[in-house]
């Protein structure tokens, strides 16, 4: 791959071909090469590389590239007879808004891209999304949920993701339905808009079920100790914790409530447990564990792209990226984002962005990730968001909707 090294001032390249590269680098069979096209589009994008939610960032980077070379290995786009493939600059936003914002216009004033992809993080794409407005470049955005992106009447910024509202509800949902009995619920979460808009939402939904918040506070985004907060909610002996977060949160509530000898019937987060990283390093104590997933492979989608189906996209992408366990949902919502603009591109023929922006507007379709179709505010609001439960066998499995479950959730944790 041509690719500089991830430092904010500077670009990573990735184009046609340098896949190839990248697998001689490493002593790996190549794949032939894309087809020699005739054009050239360019994506850019800003993601979190370093920083707070650099892991994640590292899963949105992965599921664009490999839709990028998918893509491309397909023999590219076809616009109105002509064949492009595709390119993608991105640089490193250090998990940062304000650099997010600052690298977005130096990708379309410097670099001059065609398109945007969008960042990991509501707070790093709201940052992006006022850019792309300023400047009328259309942004499929993958991995920012927060209603707050979409409050601004923004036109050319369109994300893939449920809204953030629906991450915990199914949890609640979940586990009243197995043990009518929980009655009560404490919420910790993260001050920033999405963490925000998940935890008000969990709480309207356990109201809605009858159950007693016994507790609901937030915590500064860039704490790194929340026991003052967990010695709270320990007094108030709660059935069921859950966390609205990132990964990193998720894993530090985790840690320093086990710390504490909490124990709830029930633990479970906005973002986390469906990490490959949670287990790697939590061990036994990510056993029972719900978190909120927007994607898994077990999904029964059918849809119009290059995989077709969850399972199809789970195998390439263990095939392009052998050292994952699990497949973050943020990887194939980053792929699904090239999805959608393949199926714009190639509909309208042309780059012209007014034309992309009315498209994306108007879309319609169903893909390996799950329907796309955006609402007046650009929300693909009709998604189902989806729930798994790491078991002490050591994998995590899907346990609702129960008519999609793999396996019966284990509930209550029976956790030391």
């Amino acid at each position: 791959m041509r690719t500089r090294n991830h430092k904010p001032a500077r670009p990573s390249i990735f184009h046609p071909g340098s896949w190839i590269l990248l697998a001689l680098l490493a002593g790996c069979l190549a794949l032939p090469p894309a087809p020699d096209s005739e054009g050239v589009i360019t994506f850019g994008a800003a993601i979190s590389l370093t920083g707070k939610t650099f892991k994640e960032g590292e899963y949105v980077r992965d599921g664009y590239l490999l839709a990028i070379e998918t893509i491309n290995a397909a023999g590219g786009l076809m616009l109105n007879g002509r064949r492009h493939t595709i390119e993608l600059i991105y640089y490193d936003d250090e998990s940062r808004p304000e650099r997010t914002a600052e690298l977005v216009e130096r990708l379309i004033v410097e670099d001059k891209i065609d398109l945007l992809l969008g960042p990991y993080g509501s707070e790093p794409t709201e940052a992006a999304a006022a850019v792309a407005e300023r400047y009328r470049v259309p942004m499929v955005e993958a991995n920012g949920a927060a209603e707050q992106i979409f409050s601004h009447g923004y036109r050319y910024t369109f994300g893939l993701q449920t809204p953030a509202p629906a991450y915990l509800c199914g949890v609640i949902d979940l586990v009243r339905a197995t043990a009518p009995s929980i009655q009560r619920v404490a919420i910790i979460a993260k001050d920033e808009s999405f963490s925000r808009e998940v935890a008000r939402s969990a709480a309207d939904c356990a109201r809605t079920q009858g159950m007693d918040l016994v507790y609901s506070g937030y915590y500064p985004a860039e704490l790194q100790d929340v026991s003052p907060w967990l010695v709270e909610i320990k007094a108030a002996r709660p059935d069921l914790l859950l966390g609205a977060g990132h990964l990193q949160d998720a894993l530090l509530v985790v840690r320093q409530a086990r710390g504490l000898g909490i124990k709830p019937r029930a633990m479970g987060f906005s973002v986390g447990p469906s990490s490959p990283q949670f287990r790697r390093n939590l061990g036994a104590a990510a056993d029972y564990v719900f978190g909120a997933t927007q994607w898994t492979s077990a999904l029964p989608y059918h849809g119009d792209d290059l995989w077709g189906t969850p399972a199809a996209y789970a195998d390439a992408f263990y095939a392009r990226f052998p050292h994952y366990r699990e497949i973050p949902y943020q990887a194939a919502e980053s792929s699904a984002s090239l999805v959608v603009y393949q199926h714009v591109l190639e509909q309208i023929g042309q780059l012209d962005r007014e034309a992309v922006r009315d498209a994306l507007a108007a879309i319609e379709l169903d893909t390996f990730f799950g329907p796309i179709r955006f609402d007046a505010r650009g929300m693909n609001s009709s998604k189902p968001m989806v729930i798994e439960q790491w078991h002490p066998d050591g994998r995590k499995y899907t346990v609702f909707p129960l008519e999609l479950a793999e396996r019966a959730a284990i509930y209550p944790a029976t956790r030391p």
